[in-house]
Formats: C-alpha cells, sequence, structure tokens
C-alpha cells in the first residue's frame, strides 16, 4: 500500500491525490462517490488505446501498462476496474448500540450500492484483506488496524474492545468488485472513564518501542502540492533491521491522517528487493497542518506500531 494521507485509500484524498478523504459526520453511514467520468474516459480508452488509471487515486492515469501511480505506489489498472459509475455506502451496526469501555463489542459492516442497498457488493481482496479497518483516537493518540471477516448473514464482523471511553473514528478502506477504492467513516462515542486527550504540536520523527527505533525522513521540505519520497530507517538495539518479514503482502503500512480526522491516506511502499532497514514511500498533500503518521512492520514474528508527528506547510 504505498501512500500516507484513507483516502491511512483510495480514498485517499487526503491531502493529496493518493489518499482518501471522508468528512466529518457522525452518522452511521458513509457514502464515498466513486467518478462520474469513467465512462467517457472508457470510451475514449476503447476508442484509441487502452488507459490505466490508480485504483487509489483514480486521477493519475497513463497510456502504459504495467506502470504504478507515483503517489501511493499501487500498480495501475485498465480504467474499467476503477469506476463503475455507481456509488457506495458501508452500514455500519455495533453491537450492543452503546459501547462501553472494557466491555467486549461486535462491529458489523455491510458495503452498499447507493439506491440499491439490497444489491450484494462483492469486495476485492486489496493486501490479503477485503476491508481494512482503522480505529483511532479522536486526538490521534491510539490507532487499531482491524480486519471484519465475512459472514454468512453477507455482512463483515469483527470483535472488538475499546479499552478507554471518550470519541473515536471508524475508518473502513475497501473497494468494491469492478469498482475504485472507497472509504467509510464513523465517529462514535465510547462510554465509561474518558481518555485524557492529547494535544499534538511538534514535529516527532522518531519513535522507540521494545528495543526498535524507527526515524522519518522525507527528500523535500514538507511543503503542499509536491510529490516527496518518504523513508522510514528501522534499527534494534542500535542494529539495523536487515530481515523485514512482509505484513498484508508488504514490508510496511503508513496510515496518514490529519489533525482534525478529516483527511485520510493510506500510503503503500516501493517495490525493493532488499529487506531493511529503509523502507520507501511516495506521498503528497493536499491541505497545510498538523497529521499523524502511523507506520506498522512485522519482525520476528511480531507485529509492531510506530507512530510520527508531522507539520505540513502551505
Amino acid at each position: 500500500m504505498n501512500r500516507f494521507l484513507v483516502s491511512l485509500l483510495a480514498t485517499a484524498s487526503l491531502f493529496t491525490a493518493a489518499s482518501c478523504s471522508s468528512d466529518s459526520s457522525s452518522s452511521a453511514t458513509n457514502t464515498v462517490t466513486t467518478p462520474t467520468d469513467a465512462a467517457a474516459d472508457s470510451t475514449a480508452s476503447h476508442a484509441g488505446g487502452h488507459t490505466y488509471a490508480c485504483p487509489m487515486d483514480p486521477e493519475v492515469t497513463s497510456t502504459k501498462e504495467g506502470e504504478k501511480c507515483p503517489k501511493c505506489g499501487m500498480a495501475l489498472v485498465h480504467n474499467d476496474q476503477v469506476s463503475n459509475g455507481k456509488t457506495y455506502q458501508m452500514k455500519f451496526e455495533p453491537q450492543p448500540m452503546q459501547l462501553v469501555a472494557g466491555q467486549p463489542a461486535t462491529l458489523t459492516y455491510t458495503p452498499q450500492e447507493t439506491g440499491n442497498e439490497k444489491a450484494p457488493v462483492p469486495l476485492a481482496v486489496v493486501h490479503e484483506k477485503k476491508i481494512h479497518l482503522i480505529i483511532v483516537r479522536k486526538d490521534l493518540s491510539a490507532f487499531y488496524h482491524e480486519h471484519p471477516e465475512y459472514t454468512a448473514e453477507g455482512n463483515y464482523r469483527v470483535p472488538f474492545t475499546f479499552a478507554k471511553g471518550g470519541d473515536y473514528v471508524l475508518f473502513q478502506d475497501y473497494t468494491p468488485d469492478g469498482s475504485g477504492h472507497q472509504l467509510g467513516r464513523q465517529v462514535v462515542s465510547v462510554q465509561g472513564p474518558k481518555y485524557t486527550p492529547v494535544k499534538f504540536r511538534q514535529d516527532q520523527m522518531q519513535w522507540q518501542q521494545d528495543g526498535y527505533q524507527a526515524t522519518l525522513s522525507f527528500d523535500k521540505d514538507l511543503k503542499v502540492g509536491q510529490l516527496l519520497a518518504m523513508k522510514i530507517n528501522l534499527t534494534k538495539g542500535g542494529q539495523p533491521v536487515t530481515d523485514l518479514d512482509n505484513y498484508l503482502g508488504a514490508l510496511g503500512h503508513v496510515v496518514v491522517i490529519s489533525e482534525d480526522t478529516e483527511r485520510y491516506l493510506h500510503v503503500h511502499p516501493n517495490d525493493q528487493a532488499d529487506k531493511g532497514p529503509n523502507i520507501g514511500f511516495n506521498t503528497s498533500f493536499e491541505a497545510p497542518g498538523l497529521y499523524r503518521v502511523f507506520l506498522q512492520f512485522n519482525h520476528a514474528g511480531q507485529i509492531h506500531t510506530g507512530n510520527f508527528t508531522i507539520n505540513v506547510k502551505a
């Protein structure tokens, strides 16, 4: 998954063409519209050669097969696979309806075609899963990555226990078969002893835990509107980590979320022959502000989650 600031996608309309954004609606259903000019693009492509587009950033196109998106790193696919002109929404049903800290809950999701909600919506497997559920505290001080599983009822479920009360934001990163990347978003309030909000202000370019240290760097100043090469260097006990394992089909996963949680970007790593200590990404930002960067990597059989803070200038 290449490109950091949901669409944490393809839905990555975060700050750049490589992200997914969502509105700050607290409703249980979120609708994401796929590009409506796909039919015209498709007609043109079949008339004068094929066109290819990024599933996550559909504005990135090429007439050459086999190229990759410079923003998120995903392989470009035929335009027919990027948008079918339909719009989608994700129906959310928690059980119990009132979520309580410390009490197990079941989060149920049903992808729906807008205006034809009864029709089944098969989902494509992206990075080994059909839905990537990203759960963050509203202040972005905690991050969780879950994968709801398909059930016989035609929906997707995952058990989850909120450790603390307070406000959380839930992002669903998914791709219906034959369409482009989608992003669902809900805000939920959890009862119980509330977490203490954290206010992030300064850039935090290093993270360390359990003997690991990760250092985040960019090839240019963090400014809006330019393609950035992002690098994360990993060490353990002061020694380079050169034997990373894949996690969900990639050396590392990065999700970038803006301070107000309105902009989400799932960044995919670039192809590389080695296994560390550096993991390379490409990304860009469409809006200035503070962002939190969440890294996940797999080493020695364990998934580790690091976090950084960056300020993007206008």
